[in-house]
């Protein structure tokens, strides 16, 4: 699925819970053409996440320091932590031949949507209904009840803001919703092709 001319930057956005993360593995699993691009964050490791795997993580002050370095192509403060995807990280994915795929939101898709040069296609996620995403944030059981409900108020917002992409799916069931972010990658490699 190699791009012939530039490496596709796949970006996957979705409110909190619709299912990204695991749609996202699972395009890497099947097609070995895509490596994550793995973000630096200034939120603390969950219990079972590694450094440099899952992300980056570094101090704010260090998070300060690369913005000032100009060194990110993204970033945004989310839930009191700040995400970005540094430069560095990218160029070395895209010169090893690699497509770049994106866990990110709204915000980090509009900042990449500035670099011109970069072949992004974006896709947004969205569950069934806001009462099925409360159902997926309480049943992950990752965040307290005030991290939830910050979560769920976050919704409304990122679903103005699906409109900017490429492509809305809705993530009722994961193998469905895989598919279709499949088809929608191998039509834009055929058209870059």
């Amino acid at each position: 699925m190699q791009n012939s001319t530039k490496p596709l930057m796949l970006v996957l956005s979705s409110p909190s819970g619709a299912g990204k993360t695991t749609l996202t593995k699972k395009i890497q699993e099947s097609d070995n053409s895509f490596q994550v691009s793995i973000s630096h964050t200034t939120r603390k490791a969950r219990p079972n996440e590694v450094d440099g795997v899952d992300y980056h993580f570094v101090s704010r002050e260090k998070f300060k320091q690369l913005i000032d370095q100009k060194a990110f192509y993204e970033y945004a403060k989310i839930f009191d932590n700040y995400y970005g995807t540094s430069k560095s990280s990218i160029n070395k994915i895209t010169g090893d031949g690699k497509n770049v795929l994106f866990d990110i939101d709204w915000q980090g898709a509009e900042q990449l949507s500035n670099y011109k040069e970069l072949n992004i296609l974006k896709i947004f996620i969205l569950p069934p209904n806001i009462e099925e995403l409360k159902k997926r944030l309480v049943s992950r059981n990752q965040d307290d009840a005030e991290a939830i409900e910050k979560r769920l108020s976050a919704y409304s917002r990122d679903l103005i803001h699906s409109k900017n992409y490429d492509h809305v799916i809705v993530n009722d069931k994961v193998e469905i919703c895989f598919k279709e972010i499949k088809a929608i990658i191998s039509s834009r490699m055929k058209d870059k092709n």
